[in-house]
């Protein structure tokens, strides 16, 4: 069962890293850090047990900087246009974040480490891409229809939704497994939209303007 549960955290985490990179590294570290120990509806589990030999993750150093690196982001993004800017490396960052996090909760079944980061990288850092991918789409539609202007919900948003995935997937790993799906549904669901809108932008024909006739 814990297994099962670190799973469903380090997925739950890696998701909460496409909204937001150091939000839920910061907190799985504080939670290590502390040695916090959520076992809410007898599926909780000790952080700093199941990290192991990742146990640097709750060091007071680590725990500091990124609790620094949260800080900075989230006021990076109230930022007009730096927002933006960021999601073209705010994407591989969640990417490699949500491996890092997810291989790093997740058990070890084969022993040498090969099999959890294979998983690690397809589960979490897959699942953290796509939903970064979905944020980009969501904030480039919000910048294009008005001006900017409503980005800063998009960004208070997508904040929730770090803090929201990533203290689930502490609290109750199972529930954080089950909002990860209902979440890849929208995800998914915003790309094809997307793409659809595109496509049909791409097909839609030109229509030339003829010039006047010439007076005789």
């Amino acid at each position: 069962m814990n297994e099962m549960m670190a799973i469903f955290a380090g997925v739950g985490l890696a998701a909460a890293c496409g909204f937001r990179v150091f939000v839920p590294l910061f907190i799985a570290s504080l939670a290590a850090n502390t040695g916090f120990e959520a076992d809410l509806v007898g599926m909780g589990f000790n952080v700093q047990e199941i990290l192991g030999e990742n146990s640097w993750l709750g060091s007071d150093i680590v725990t500091i900087a990124l609790g620094v690196a949260t800080a900075v982001e989230i006021g990076s993004y109230y930022i007009p246009w730096l927002d933006n800017a960021l999601d073209t490396i705010a994407t591989p960052m969640a990417i490699a974040a949500g491996t890092l996090i997810s291989g790093a909760m997740m058990p070890d079944f084969m022993g040498d480490g090969s099999f959890k980061w294979i998983l690690s990288t397809i589960a979490g850092g897959g699942t953290a891409g796509l939903v970064q991918g979905a944020s980009v789409i969501t904030r480039g539609t919000s910048t294009a229809t008005t001006g900017g202007i409503g980005n800063p919900v998009v960004s208070t948003a997508e904040l929730g939704g770090s803090i929201l995935t990533a203290g689930l997937a502490i609290l109750i790993p199972l529930l954080a497994g089950v909002l990860v799906i209902f979440l890849l549904y929208f995800v998914l669901r915003t790309f094809f939209r997307f793409f659809k809108r595109r496509a049909a932008k791409k097909n839609q024909p030109t229509t030339q303007v003829m010039p006047p006739p010439e007076a005789t």
